[in-house]
């Protein structure tokens, strides 16, 4: 076993120790969900004060309204009662740093971990890579505010998502921690 292996279940037992939050109901008690990135420096708990069981909190690279990610949120509306979703990127954020085609020639190259300088991305490893990786949106960034107005659209236009669901549009600042206002994403995802 890995040494985060074991500091992760070390951690568990610590949890367990001590765990009283077995009671909680499965529908999230204050009615919304969070889409957001998965970087390690958010904490979706911490940023909009939640606790267990109080809201929905889907993550993926990016925080993007992938075909997964909309699922979650209708799954969170249609079976679990959420009535308010909140689309939130972040300042900063590893989706800006590369294109499909940068992504797609990394994996093809090989499957290893790449590496970053100020040159740009560069291949570590050795073959074999694969070429199933130009085959797949990885829904990059160019700008934090049009991705987050392009994901609350998105979502909005999506033919299972109810009209009546205002879904709220904002960029955290990891060098502040503030949620910043998209306001034309928000006025987007307006419910009617």
């Amino acid at each position: 076993m890995s040494k985060i292996h074991n500091e992760v279940l070390l951690a568990n037992r610590d949890y367990v120790s001590s765990f009283t939050k077995g009671d909680l109901a499965m529908p999230p008690a204050r009615q919304f969900a969070i889409l957001t990135c998965m970087d390690a420096r958010l904490d979706p708990a911490k940023y909009a004060g939640l606790s267990e069981g109080d809201a929905h909190v889907i993550r993926n690279a990016g925080g993007r309204a992938s075909d997964d990610a909309i699922r979650s949120l209708v799954i969170s509306y249609k079976l679990l009662g959420t009535k308010e979703w909140f689309v939130i990127h972040h300042t900063d954020c590893g989706m800006e740093t590369f294109t499909n085609d940068i992504m797609s020639d990394l994996l093809a190259s090989s499957l290893k971990t790449a590496s970053v300088d100020a040159s740009g991305w560069h291949d570590s490893g050795v073959g074999p890579g694969s070429t199933d990786g130009k085959y797949i949106n990885w829904l990059t960034i160019k700008n934090q505010a049009e991705s987050v107005l392009e994901d609350v659209k998105r979502i909005k236009a999506h033919s299972l998502v109810p009209s009546d669901i205002p879904v709220y549009g904002y960029v955290y600042d990891v060098k502040t921690g503030r949620l910043i206002e998209v306001p034309e994403a928000t006025a987007a995802g307006q419910a009617s």
